[in-house]
């Protein structure tokens, strides 16, 4: 041998891999060995891995360089014969190559391939979990900002702290139960370190809340009812979403009428799913072109942000009556 003839076998040995390392990283990702499945997975790859070293030793076979030919005393081809230049298997190299290759290529090239495909993937899988908890962390501090607005607005404090100083002399439990209701809703929009989702229960005790500040406010002008099934009390939602909706009620159904109007929050739980609806007789709106401050685009993309398609929101509003139906898993 000459040290040309073995760098040429060596490279005929080493580069085909280059061509085959694709698709081994493909079906790595195709079919990862995971907790559950790492069995079945192993054997199946230890298939690909015999059929990864037939390929190698194929083309490696094309090479003239494909093995050393005791006989002639020089490297051969596999698959083509030099002397008679036809094209000829010679199927006990072929057989002794792959007897020779099958160890080394699985062990030395398609398991590193696959643990460097599984590291690639975790990495990536990784990458894509801290985006999606750096959005929700966007979208739920976007929601605190609209709920902070809503009840720091002057005219909303204002109108709540003159009805408990009116309340003082008159009711002054009404008066004390209203500033406790006044408390809760500031400490929910103003809680920093808050979940992203809340029990269903402990959000509609917000938005009675709110809605008993606003009942003050409007008298019997703010109509509402809130129902809860049983099964969907400790179903989780996102934070302050049903009291965007009711406030968009308030604002939009009952604010503007001199008649006022009616709300309604029904919570229903059936087949491992939980609707919520929020209901009210306004005059309501082309589903097309939404009223500015609804915050639905809002709310629609932490629902998908939270949950992916195991959520859902719909919009019915027609004259006489808008509704905001969420479906939550239970």
């Amino acid at each position: 041998m000459t040290f040309a003839s073995v760098l040429y076998s060596e490279f005929s040995q080493i580069l085909v891999y280059a061509p085959l390392t694709p698709f081994v990283l493909a079906l790595a990702m195709r079919f990862p060995i995971q907790k559950g499945n790492w069995v079945r997975r192993s054997l199946l790859h230890l298939l690909f891995a015999v059929a990864f070293s037939i390929a190698h030793v194929v083309l490696r076979g094309l090479s003239p360089y494909a093995t050393w030919d005791a006989k002639t005393q020089r490297f051969v081809s596999i698959f083509w014969n030099s002397q008679l230049q036809i094209f000829e298997i010679k199927w006990l190299m072929f057989k002794n190559l792959i007897l020779l290759n099958i160890v080394d290529d699985t062990t030395g090239a398609y398991v590193p391939i696959v643990l460097v495909a599984h590291a690639l993937s975790y990495y990536q899988s990784l990458r894509d979990r801290e985006v999606h908890s750096a959005k929700l962390e966007m979208q739920l501090a976007k929601s605190h900002l609209e709920s902070l607005k809503s009840h720091l607005r002057p005219h909303f404090l204002f109108n709540t702290l003159n009805s408990i100083a009116a309340l003082v002399h008159d009711d002054p439990a009404g008066a004390e139960r209203m500033t406790g209701q006044l408390a809760a809703l500031l400490r929910s929009a103003l809680d920093s370190t808050a979940m992203p989702l809340v029990p269903l229960e402990e959000e509609l005790r917000i938005v009675r809340a709110y809605l008993d500040i606003e009942r003050v406010r409007f008298g019997d002008r703010l109509r509402y009812d809130v129902h809860l099934d049983a099964g969907a009390s400790s179903a989780a939602v996102p934070r302050m979403a049903l009291q965007t909706l009711v406030e968009n009620s308030v604002k939009y159904a009952v604010s503007p009428r001199r008649e006022g109007g009616s709300i309604c929050v029904t919570a229903t739980a059936a087949d491992g799913r939980v609707r919520v609806t929020v209901e009210d007789d306004g005059p309501g709106f082309n589903g097309a072109h939404r009223p500015e401050g609804h915050g639905l685009a809002l709310l629609d993309a932490r629902l998908a942000l939270l949950f992916g398609t195991r959520a859902s929101m719909r919009v019915d509003s027609r004259a006489g009556h808008t509704g905001v139906i969420i479906e939550v898993p239970a």
